[in-house]
């Protein structure tokens, strides 16, 4: 028997959009979902990080296996507000569509998963095996909440993990990683006039990142897997006026790797290149933002197959393995937008990063959850009838793993 009707499965989602977690204030998301856990009788628990941020964490049922759910708590800015249609940080419903900041990325997914808890613990289940919910702070910058999770130990027992993160009815197996690092370069000041006074900070490091993009981008090594290393400088600035010789430049760059070109690979060329750099006269330093490594799944999985099967009863397409979703977005999403399944290695990194450190390659993971291509942008929106799939088809997934998985063959 439910214990929510569609209206107050759109209430929660409506609260949680409310609560303007803008990579801060995850505590009071993790607070509101504690009181709504409470008034069913499950115990959730919060830690506390820092300041407005926590983590929480919640369980029904017991013993082994263990299935891992977890989304997070946090959204990007919205940007200019101007640019929306509707309030961001009130969730809005037009012509069968969601609008709101986060309610694709991901507090859909998030509140499918609180909701499934509620409503298979008043069905008395898990009749075999444990649920337990991550839920993260700070996924969209820096991933701390799930480094936190994996570090206090609630990955240790885990026999598989599913990500609420949004794909539509699409499913990822694997993540490229992701690297962000930032590059400082001093120089001296002089009149532009009379360059030989000073040390231009620009030059070196425009010199360094040319090189660095060309060795990575012509990279001849085979790269079967998830496609290619990805290296791109997202930002630069410089100098502080036209007609002088700038003292001081910075710049970043964002890595995606692959298993065939690791993380520790990456740094040792980059290393390479500042010291060759400064060898030269430069003074160029090197700061690591963040770096997580990929995650090399499997698209066999069980929680692959078990989804895949779900799935079709919202689509009408065949299914479809990918290397990489967004390698040619446009074409692939032309090429694929008549109901078909896409399983697919993510470009993008989500709190897999940090929460799969450790585990045996055996343990399933899937990357599953309401929303689409708007995340990030402005007028996120979302299809009601989607959201209401998932919280379907997640407690069907949950209680289907539970009672096929081989414990002994995950190795967890």
């Amino acid at each position: 028997m439910a214990v929510f009707n569609d209206e107050q499965k759109l209430d929660i989602l409506k609260d949680l959009i409310s609560i303007k977690s803008v990579n801060d204030n995850e505590k009071e998301v993790a607070t509101y979902i504690q009181d709504l856990f409470a008034k069913h009788d499950i115990k959730a628990e919060l830690t506390n990080i820092n300041g407005n941020r926590a983590n929480l964490v919640a369980e029904i049922g017991h013993g082994k296996p263990v299935l891992g759910l977890t989304g997070h708590m946090d959204v990007v800015d919205p940007g200019n507000l101007d640019d929306w249609n509707s309030d961001p940080f009130k969730l809005t419903e037009k012509d069968g569509k969601l609008y709101g900041r986060g309610v694709s990325d991901m507090k859909s997914g998030l509140a499918a998963m609180v909701i499934t808890m509620i409503e298979l613990h008043q069905q008395g289940l898990p009749k075999q095996g444990t649920i337990r919910l991550m839920a993260t702070l700070g996924e969209e910058v820096g991933e701390e909440g799930s480094a936190f999770m994996q570090k206090d130990g609630y990955m240790n027992d885990v026999d598989g993990l599913i990500i609420g993160e949004p794909t539509g009815f699409n499913e990822s197996y694997a993540q490229k990683g992701s690297m962000d690092i930032k590059f400082t370069s001093k120089g001296k000041t002089s009149h532009s006039s009379m360059p030989e006074l000073g040390f231009n900070a620009i030059d070196p490091l425009m010199n360094l990142l040319n090189e660095a993009t060309d060795k990575f981008r012509n990279d001849p090594r085979p790269h079967d897997s998830m496609g290619p290393l990805v290296f791109n400088t997202t930002t630069i600035k410089g100098g502080t006026q036209v007609n002088s010789i700038p003292d001081s430049a910075e710049a970043e760059v964002n890595v995606r790797m692959i298993p065939e070109y690791q993380n520790d690979e990456v740094v040792k060329v980059l290393n390479e290149l500042v010291d060759k750099y400064n060898q030269q006269g430069a003074h160029i330093a090197m700061e690591m933002v963040m770096n997580e490594g990929p995650v090399d799944g499997d698209k066999d999985n069980l929680l692959i197959q078990l989804t895949t099967e779900l799935l079709h009863k919202y689509t009408k397409g065949e299914v479809v393995y990918l290397k990489e979703l967004f390698a040619d977005i446009n074409s692939t999403m032309q090429k694929y937008q008549n109901g078909d399944i896409m399983i697919v290695v993510s470009p993008g990194i989500t709190d897999a990063s940090n929460l799969i450190k450790g585990k045996s390659a055996k343990v399933p993971f899937i990357v599953a959850g309401p929303g689409n291509l708007t995340s990030h942008q402005v007028n996120e929106e979302l299809s009601k009838q989607m959201y209401y799939d998932y919280i379907e088809m997640y407690q069907k997934l949950t209680i289907q793993f539970l009672e096929k998985v081989d414990v002994d063959d995950t190795i967890a």
